[in-house]
């Protein structure tokens, strides 16, 4: 999750034009009068983007737009100019879209900057200044028998998306988190958490690259969704794909420190380290994408398994267990998640 300032901008028509249909079961969120909170979400199902405004989580509206594309996944808002970007799986590029916002529930966006569709198989977007990052796990030397994935990296100037360069992993990719300029990335089919340093600034030619540390996070079966606050990292565990009850998310405090300890290929610990939630009360089966409020302790999930695809939000995270979710939306492929707050 990234938060950003801004003064003066309105929250438009489209987030009461909506209520949204769920199963709330109370919760709230510390706010101000003239406060925001929204989740951005996307979907593999039909492309649109859905914004829940979550400033108040007993009481939550939600307003859903089409775009270009038929199957996305990452997101991300931009609050100083109203505009959303996602990742295209269906057009294999990145689209921008303005004035969301302003728009009217219901209205197809129209995309005002899109790249060239380079992309092969997009997984998650991450932001960091004017790069945007994608994670994409199609298979490079198409030899499934060897890991390996692709980062592509944008540059977004005088209103255009351009492609930098690409970097290939020695290891399959799925959700990627930037802490100051330091990436993070969830190494697919494990329980593996890779880091990248200054990554845009080392990672300026197409090249194959290595992690600067690997380490695996114990717990955990299958890792895809991460997002970081306030030196809170969540990791999502999706456990067996073909099950829609097995998921479970893991909230691990002070991470860069614990991180830090693990030498390059051990194991971070559970014991001690990291709080985990699971269960049948919780609605997880492969939950894809998160994104925390760290003010108020609140995990937010995009769980795609589940009744074909749930947001989910969950109180009170560190005490993990079982817990039941205090806010449940179902939203047919639930894809992935941005947190905006001001």
């Amino acid at each position: 999750m990234k938060s950003i300032k801004i003064c003066g901008l309105l929250l438009g028509a489209a987030l009461v034009a909506a209520s949204c249909s769920s199963d709330d079961e109370g919760g709230s969120t510390v706010v101000t009068a003239d406060s925001r909170a929204e989740l951005y979400a996307s979907s593999n199902s039909d492309g649109d983007v859905t914004v829940y405004d979550v400033k108040d989580t007993s009481n939550i509206t939600a307003a859903s737009f089409g775009t270009v594309s038929t199957d996305a996944e990452g997101i991300y808002y931009d609050g100083s100019s109203d505009e959303v970007t996602q990742a295209s799986r269906s057009g294999l590029q990145l689209n921008a879209y303005g004035n969301v916002l302003l728009s009217t529930a219901g209205i197809n966006l129209t995309a005002t900057v899109s790249s060239n569709a380079v992309l092969v198989s997009p997984r998650d977007l991450a932001v960091n200044g004017d790069f945007y990052v994608v994670a994409d796990n199609a298979d490079v030397d198409g030899d499934p028998a060897t890991a390996d994935g692709r980062i592509f990296i944008f540059q977004k100037s005088g209103g255009n998306f351009t492609l930098r360069n690409t970097v290939t992993t020695d290891f399959a990719l799925w959700g990627i988190e930037f802490v100051g300029n330091t990436l993070y990335a969830v190494v697919d089919k494990t329980s593996d958490v890779a880091v990248f340093a200054d990554f845009t600034a080392t990672n300026t030619a197409d090249a194959t690259i290595t992690p600067t540390k690997r380490i695996t996070i114990e717990g955990i079966v299958r890792t895809h969704g991460i997002a970081e606050s306030n030196g809170t990292m969540i990791l999502t565990d999706v456990g067996d794909a073909a099950s829609d009850t097995d998921g479970g998310f893991h909230v691990i405090s002070n991470f860069e420190s614990k991180f830090a300890a693990v030498a390059n290929g051990e194991t971070l610990a559970v014991a001690g380290n990291q709080v985990r939630v699971a269960g049948a009360a919780t609605f997880l089966g492969n939950p894809v994408a998160a994104e925390y409020d760290a003010v108020n302790d609140i995990v937010y999930i995009a769980e795609r398994a589940n009744a074909g695809g749930r947001v989910l939000a969950y109180a009170n995270v560190q005490a993990g267990g079982d817990l039941a979710p205090t806010v449940n939306n179902e939203l047919e492929g639930a894809s992935s998640l941005y947190l905006y707050q001001e």
